[in-house]
């Protein structure tokens, strides 16, 4: 199986990687500043959930078939762009009932949420390069059972993700409990995380590989 210095080095290297705020951290965000704390973990788990799903296919053998698909690939990160734009959008035109929402309304449904985080994280295109080209190269393929190792690094790379997005959506939806005292205030913070999901969509879909 894999050494413990490769599973040491790819851990670093995924730590490094996930602590910069990216399309899922944001994501997150924006669901924390939106819809609250229990929104924002059931994201990180469905997120999480959507990573893992792509370790699954590189083990698989199909992460070099996508990383080598110029269309699949673009098919994929503009999928990923478009929904966090759509997410985004109900988030800005509900932003005005997020009080009424935080004081009477029922909980957000765990199985949609983790839908749509589950979506996120199978679409994030830096995910989806991270996996499909880097991973393999920490894989010891004399040891033998290559599906086995890869799903051994990528379960570090999720334990990682899973605490360290967990930590971005707790401090976001700590500030956002800071204005849940005020109606208008909490609209605002509603509408900017719907502007940040829109604008992180934008950003997906015109950055990145093109070639």
């Amino acid at each position: 199986m894999v050494s413990a210095d490769r599973l040491a080095a790819y851990a670093a290297m995924s730590l490094l990687l996930i602590v910069i705020p990216g399309p899922s951290v944001l994501f997150v965000i924006g669901r924390a500043l939106a819809h609250g704390r229990r929104t924002a973990l059931m994201s990180v788990a469905g997120n999480t959930i959507g990573c893992y799903a792509l370790v699954a296919v590189v083990a698989l053998g199909v992460g070099t078939v996508v990383e080598r698909s110029v269309v699949l690939f673009l098919t994929l990160k503009l999928a990923g762009a478009a929904y966090l734009v759509f997410l985004g959008f109900k988030a800005w035109q509900h932003r005005g009932a997020l009080h009424a929402q935080t004081v009477a309304a029922p909980e957000r449904g765990a199985l949609r949420t983790l839908w749509e985080g589950f979506v996120v994280g199978a679409t994030n295109p830096k995910t989806i390069v991270f996996f499909a080209a880097v991973l393999p190269q920490f894989v010891d393929r004399s040891a033998g059972h290559v599906p086995g190792q890869m799903l051994l690094l990528g379960l570090i790379s999720a334990c990682i993700a899973l605490v360290s997005d967990s930590v971005w959506g707790l401090a976001a939806s700590a500030a956002r409990s800071w204005f849940a005292g005020n109606p208008r205030r909490l609209s605002m913070v509603g509408g900017a995380g719907g502007l940040a999901m829109i604008g992180l969509g934008v950003t997906v879909a015109v950055t990145g590989r093109t070639d």
